[in-house]
């Protein structure tokens, strides 16, 4: 089914709505993706990707701020919170970025600034390689880019692609408790006062079922841990203005891939938030959004196409 969007104005939900803009859905390779619009809807756009395991809540300070002057798109990626989840599509890399692409096609948006955290950030850096001519300017934050976690980390995601292709693997780890888990891991966030009972429980509630663990371990049997040595290499191809904005205490990301990646784009510029772990967005969310301001400040091709015509 070919990529189209659908205006759900009249299919809000107010427990969603709380500043993230307005509810609407668009239809990806024959699947809704819910996603919240902010700002005016001529402006300059920029998308939102969020990461694992939020969905577009995590940009809840961001929105209100950004949409004061760009039209801003927020999705909950497919299979993650509100969109759909379907098991008989592939979450693959090379799927899920080509994905991204597809979105923007819905959307009628054919060039955009695209920013995103954690898991979005690993899918923009693979957008903005295979189509630059569609990336105004990009912004990773604390991802994994071209790399990949820390020792801990990595071992606990590994674990978590084994179970979900392995059938033996598999039918234990569907009675893990999964909601739990990542609820404990959140739980400094909660207890620091940056992250609200509300946005956690949509983060974490729906893995308490059946389906909700099915729908978990069949994303984790398509991903991979393996560091990107392709993403690596054309690091140096990025021509678009970008932002690295990293949390420097990170325990699942090493400050070492932020560095890595201002050094060898050739237009990045580095913000590196100390005394931030790895959920910036919420616990430095000022400090965040002026690093993305700053960005979006930053002259692109289009912006100097426009300013010269006009000049002439």
């Amino acid at each position: 089914m070919p990529a189209q969007e659908t205006d759900m104005n009249a299919n809000r939900e107010g427990q969603w709505d709380r500043g993230e803009g307005e509810r609407r859905t668009a239809v990806v390779d024959g699947a809704r993706v819910a996603y919240w619009q902010a700002g005016p809807p001529d402006a300059e756009p920029i998308l939102l990707l969020h990461g694992y395991p939020a969905n577009h809540r995590c940009w809840r300070h961001q929105i209100p701020p950004l949409a004061r002057t760009h039209r801003v798109i927020a999705p909950d990626l497919l299979g993650w919170g509100a969109s759909d989840h379907p098991f008989h599509l592939s979450f693959d890399y090379v799927t899920e970025v080509a994905r991204v692409g597809r979105l923007l096609d819905a959307l009628g948006i054919d060039s955009v600034n695209l920013f995103g955290h954690d898991y979005g950030g690993f899918l923009a850096l693979g957008f903005t390689q295979a189509h630059p001519s569609r990336v105004r300017r990009l912004a990773l934050l604390n991802s994994r880019a071209h790399s990949s976690f820390t020792t801990p980390w990595y071992t606990v995601f590994t674990l978590l692609t084994l179970a979900g292709r392995v059938p033996a693997l598999r039918s234990v780890a569907r009675h893990l408790p999964f909601a739990a888990l990542h609820r404990l891991a959140l739980t400094p966030l909660r207890r620091s006062g940056h992250l609200d009972d509300a946005t956690l429980a949509t983060y974490t509630d729906w893995m308490r079922t059946t389906e909700g663990r099915r729908r978990l371990l069949h994303f984790f049997a398509d991903y991979r841990t393996a560091t990107r040595p392709g993403l690596r290499r054309r690091l140096g191809e990025i021509t678009c203005p970008t932002a690295i904005v990293w949390g420097r205490e990170d325990t699942y990301l090493s400050p070492a891939i932020a560095t890595e990646l201002a050094a060898r784009i050739p237009r990045a510029d580095l913000t590196m938030l100390h005394g931030t772990g790895h959920w910036l967005l919420d616990e430095r969310p000022g400090e965040t959004t002026a690093a993305l301001n700053r960005l979006l400040a930053r002259e692109t091709r289009e912006t100097r196409e426009t300013r010269e015509t006009r000049e002439n």
